[in-house]
């Protein structure tokens, strides 16, 4: 009865050994996780403290950047996402001027007999060089707002397509062309809002930048009767529209799988933890 007795408890202490020794082993497994994700907190907060210290230092105001030349840099803060929208500025009171301005050269380019009348193609042009002054004023003056950030883009598309109404009307420009202008830049927008809904920051591109040259440049030859250069200079900006078009849809893919990939690596170690433990 004795020697039984004494395995017993034998067996008894070498369970209680046993367990201690698992516990001991899932505490150090859980600290080790622990212990990692703390540190890609840490390593993912200083980044976020750089991001931030780049977003909110100004950029040094030189000839070239006042002039929009020089884009080099991160955006003013006062236009980002989330930011006040500031509608009241000097700037803005320029892009709602030229905003206001395109019914009126629709209705003045389509009372006329041919569509090649001087004043609203004249019209056409002060509007659509007229999206510089806004740019030069806010960096002249530090007005930026993200209201004039959501302005400009709207009003420069928005002339783009009355324009190419009027071409169509009066048949002064190839239709397929503008139809696939138009189609472009209606798809832009719902892009635009659709980026805007999902916080995701799409900067104009190079292509869209040098797109608004021959774009403007075609559209106001032909406001003036001018044929075929106003056709080479369209469908070249056509192009180039599209090649804008193709890099914001691509750049606006990698934002969402760079996001996606931050979470899953943010959010895979401490589901481990838990699981863990």
């Amino acid at each position: 009865m004795r020697q039984r007795a004494d395995r017993a408890r034998a067996k008894g202490r070498e369970r209680r050994d046993q367990v201690r020794e698992r516990t001991r082993e899932r505490t150090e497994q859980v600290r080790e996780r622990t212990d990692q994700v703390r540190d890609r907190a840490m390593e993912r907060t200083e980044q976020v403290r750089e991001r931030t210290r780049e977003l909110t230092e100004p950029a040094r105001m030189t000839v070239y950047r006042l002039f929009g030349i020089d884009r080099s840099g991160p955006p003013p803060i006062e236009t980002l996402a989330g930011q006040p929208l500031r509608v009241w500025t000097i700037p803005n009171a320029v892009g709602l001027l030229r905003l206001a301005l395109i019914p009126v050269f629709l209705v003045l380019a389509l009372s006329s007999d041919d569509g090649t009348r001087l004043l609203p193609a004249l019209l056409f042009a002060l509007i659509a060089a007229s999206d510089y002054l806004d740019g030069f004023l806010a960096r002249l003056t530090g007005q930026y707002s993200r209201f004039g950030t959501l302005l400009d883009p709207i009003t420069d598309r928005a002339l783009v397509v009355a324009g190419g109404i009027v071409c169509w009307h009066f048949d002064l420009l190839p239709r397929e062309a503008l139809a696939v202008l138009v189609l472009r830049e209606l798809y832009t927008t719902d892009a635009a809002r659709r980026a805007l809904k999902k916080d995701v920051r799409l900067g104009v591109n190079w292509w869209g930048r040098l797109a608004v040259w021959p774009l403007m440049a075609g559209l106001f030859a032909a406001l003036v009767g001018v044929g075929w250069p106003a056709k080479v200079a369209v469908v070249v900006g056509v192009g180039m529209a599209i090649m804008a078009t193709l890099k914001y849809e691509r750049d606006g893919r990698r934002q969402l799988r760079e996001r996606a990939a931050a979470a899953q690596a943010a959010d895979g170690p401490a589901t481990g933890a838990d699981t863990g433990a």
